[in-house]
């Protein structure tokens, strides 16, 4: 509807990751410097993490775009809980290898004259494993063990990882101490700066035709960065809402009171959003409570709110950290315990 409106050629702010509408912000273009620097070494993993919507899978798509395939075999997975076994198939499908009904080993084997043939056509292969928050530790210790794989000295495989701010922590696991040795460099991904709006607004327009209109006024900036704290997914749910109020309106120029008009009825249509709106998060790292937390749309109610809210994030914090530990002992009983439970089965059964 807006298409015609504005004379665009398309949808600017449409939420599918499209790279052609790469933008970069100075958190990604500082992302893009770690994985070029890592594909650069050719070894060891890359590890960026970054809060859902802020364009983690918009990376992966600009850096496969900006690779010279020709020279590197690119495998892509996006985790979905894959088990170690499973996401071994994955790799090995990346490689060209059938797997079949193979076990553990020989795939290994195979895995490894994959990647063997790979090097012997001129070409490095790259692994990128988006999600990796949601991989369990044993697929995480497979990646390390795949990690291994050299010829001459040099190593075979490189991988670079994805996942939200949680995955910081996972790496913290003490299982995962070798791994968290091979990482040679780690990012996250921020949100972008009031500073970046205008400009984003501007590049996204572009690419579609964009001939001056509409326009966006300082307020109205200000406005957008303010309710979707500078995350690209949401300014760009925002400013697509914004372009079909437009369109409705028949306006040109939007200014701080047409977005308060969107984003009363953005926040109506979206129940979570209506609660709450989103103030900027701290730059220079990963987004810290006091400055992540929603703000209650009534200014009154907000102290209690904003209480409510802390202790409720502090009780997810500490059982967040109390099932990790119980989950660490579990595997560590596991590991010690196997032959003497296996033992009474080896023995003819359990009495």
């Amino acid at each position: 509807m807006y298409d015609d409106q504005y004379g665009l050629t398309g949808r600017p702010f449409q939420l599918t990751p499209d790279p052609k509408f790469w933008f970069d912000s100075a958190t990604h273009k500082k992302a893009m410097a770690y994985l070029g620097y890592g594909v650069s070494q050719g070894e060891g993993f890359i590890v960026v993490t970054g809060e859902p919507g802020t364009g983690k899978t918009m990376l992966v798509g600009h850096l496969l775009e900006s690779l010279d395939h020709d020279e590197v075999n690119a495998i892509q997975i996006v985790s979905t809980q894959v088990g170690a076994e499973d996401l071994l198939r994955l790799v090995a499908e990346g490689l060209g290898v059938a797997t079949g009904q193979m076990a553990k080993a020989t795939m290994l084997a195979a895995i490894e004259r994959g990647l063997h043939g790979a090097a012997r056509a001129g070409k490095r292969t790259l692994l990128i494993v988006d999600e990796a928050q949601a991989l369990p530790v044993e697929s995480l210790e497979e990646l390390r063990m795949l990690s291994n794989f050299q010829a001459g000295g040099h190593p075979l495989l490189q991988i670079f990882l994805l996942g939200q701010p949680g995955f910081r922590e996972v790496l913290q696991l003490k299982q995962l101490e070798q791994l968290r040795q091979r990482v040679i460099a780690i990012h996250h991904l921020e949100p972008m700066a009031q500073d970046e709006i205008e400009s984003y607004l501007i590049h996204r327009l572009s690419i579609v035709g964009w001939s001056g209109r509409p326009r966006f006024t300082d307020d109205a900036i200000a406005a957008m960065h303010r309710w979707s704290g500078g995350n690209p997914r949401r300014l760009n749910m925002l400013a697509g809402r914004t372009m079909l109020y437009g369109a409705i309106e028949r306006t040109d120029s939007f200014t701080g009171e047409d977005l308060e008009s969107v984003i009363t009825d953005l926040d109506q249509d979206t129940p979570l959003a209506s609660v709450y709106r989103h103030q900027p998060f701290e730059r220079g790292g990963p987004p810290k409570v006091a400055s992540d937390r929603p703000i209650a749309v009534n200014d009154t109610d907000a102290p209690d709110i904003r209480d409510r809210l802390a202790r409720i994030e502090a009780q997810l914090r500490e059982q967040d950290a109390a099932i990790r530990r119980v989950l660490t002992l579990l595997v560590d009983w596991v590991e010690n315990d196997r032959s003497a439970v296996d033992a009474p089965v080896r023995g003819g059964g359990v009495p």
